[in-house]
């Protein structure tokens, strides 16, 4: 290779994205899905005797599915060749299978047929694969992010095995990135760029499991970095926060006024004093202020600061809502004023609102845990087989229709992941004294279980 050669390969190279640059070559080179490539495992025993079977990936966006379909392919002997259902049909796929069979029968070349995303593929498309999936002249490796249950055709999932991925743990995802930030010939080893502990862990969080998107971020800072002068070469997290900001929603400052108004509403209802709140609202009416505006934040505040408290709020802001919309301008004004009563004279509860905030921020914190085997749904014979649905407890079959189960991932069964905590005020009440009456029985079913297990 000449200097010229060199060249032209860098500049391909710089012009790829680092996620696609940095795509394991080997099984040495990929972290991760563990429990498809250990030692002994099926799928590595394949591949290291050169026995592949037709498999379909299952698993979400950034988990290492077209990146595995690669080094299946190039760690054994047979010929790879991809295809995609976004851009390839029926045709294209006759081209494939002609190609297979001269490739088989001059160099008794086995073809392993990638195609990514194949849950695009409708039912006529995937049938054609199924002949030559079926003799063996393909080796069929589909990559899908949707339930194959559902998105492949019965004949072809019964001829594939179905391997699930997971999202990348935490653990894998430094060593991704890490290995990204000494690598010189593919990462940016050359740039000498160094990450600080909670720069690294900001980055891992944002990713939730997802590699690529891991990747894309790291890109972003570097570049940030680059196009910066007199840079540090050690990476904090408000740089990284900087570089992967959103850009913010943008509003009219001048309509300061109309702000206001609809906070002195807002604060008038919450503040339990009728008259206030027919005031601000017949000034917002008078000033031409869009009634289904008003009518909308009158439902927001139904749940976010009645809540169940009262739980008829909803219904009456929605029925004035709908009112409004039938009998309009200036007769529907009464309908949003007997609303405004309604709300401002009702029980008040915030409970829901601060159980919600819990729910964001415990999702913000955890990301996306996986549902319990036993609550999720099993229509299909591979779920069920996956233990889909296995020991769930149907409630209507129970005294009261209740019965001690979890609900919740395992991670979120601490007391400190209890959201909603309801008031004494108006109906909370009955529903705080019920929700303590279920918790006193499951805490016994817990101690139980536990008590059980240790013996």
């Amino acid at each position: 290779m000449d200097l010229f050669d060199r060249n032209n390969e860098t500049t391909e190279q710089s012009r790829r994205p680092l996620a696609d640059r940095m795509r394991p070559e080997t099984l040495d080179e990929f972290f991760g899905q563990e429990h498809l490539l250990k030692k002994h495992s099926l799928l590595r025993r394949a591949i290291e005797e050169d026995r592949l079977f037709s498999v379909i990936f299952w698993g979400p966006p950034g988990s290492g599915k077209t990146t595995l379909a690669r080094i299946v392919a190039g760690e054994t002997k047979a010929y790879f060749a991809a295809f995609s259902a976004v851009l390839s049909g029926v045709k294209e796929l006759r081209k494939v299978v002609e190609e297979a069979e001269a490739r088989w029968q001059n160099n008794r070349q086995k073809t392993v047929l990638f195609v990514d995303e194949i849950h695009r593929f409708n039912k006529a498309q995937q049938d054609a694969f199924l002949p030559h999936v079926e003799s063996g002249l393909i080796t069929l490796i589909g990559a899908t992010t949707e339930n194959p249950s559902f998105e492949v055709i019965a004949p072809l999932l019964s001829r594939c095995r179905v391997l699930v991925l997971k999202p990348f743990s935490d653990e894998d995802l430094v060593r991704i990135l890490n290995r990204v930030l000494r690598d010189r010939r593919r990462g940016l080893g050359n740039l000498g760029l160094e990450l600080d502990q909670d720069a690294l862990a900001y980055l891992v969080h944002t990713a939730d499991g997802d590699a690529r998107t891991a990747l894309n971020s790291l890109e972003a800072v570097a570049s940030l970095l680059a196009a910066g002068e007199g840079q540090s070469s050690r990476i904090s997290r408000v740089q990284v926060e900087e570089a992967l900001q959103k850009k913010g929603l943008q509003y009219d400052k001048s309509g300061a006024e109309h702000y206001n108004l609809i906070s002195a509403f807002h604060k008038s209802l919450r503040g339990s004093d009728p008259d206030a709140a027919l005031y601000w609202l017949g000034r917002m009416l008078t000033a031409g202020e869009d009634p289904l505006y008003i009518a909308r934040r009158m439902v927001r505040f139904a749940s976010e600061d009645v809540g169940n408290a009262d739980p008829m709020a909803l219904s009456i802001a929605m029925t004035a809502m709908q009112a409004f919309h039938f009998i309009g301008l200036p007769e529907g004004e009464l309908a949003l004023a007997q609303a405004a009563v309604y709300l401002a004279t009702a029980p008040k509860s915030n409970a829901l609102y601060a159980g919600y905030g819990r729910v964001k921020a415990a999702i913000a914190a955890t990301g996306t845990l996986p549902v319990p085997l036993h609550i999720r749904n099993a229509p299909t014979r591979l779920m069920k087989d996956l233990g889909y649905g296995r020991d769930y407890r149907y409630a209507h079959d129970y005294e009261g229709a209740w019965v001690p189960q979890e609900y919740l991932p395992d991670a979120l069964l601490a007391k400190e992941h209890e959201f909603y905590r309801p008031t004494d005020r108006g109906y909370e009440r009955t529903i705080r004294e019920r929700l303590e009456k279920w918790k006193k029985r499951l805490n016994e079913a817990r101690r139980q279980q536990q008590t059980s297990s240790e013996k």
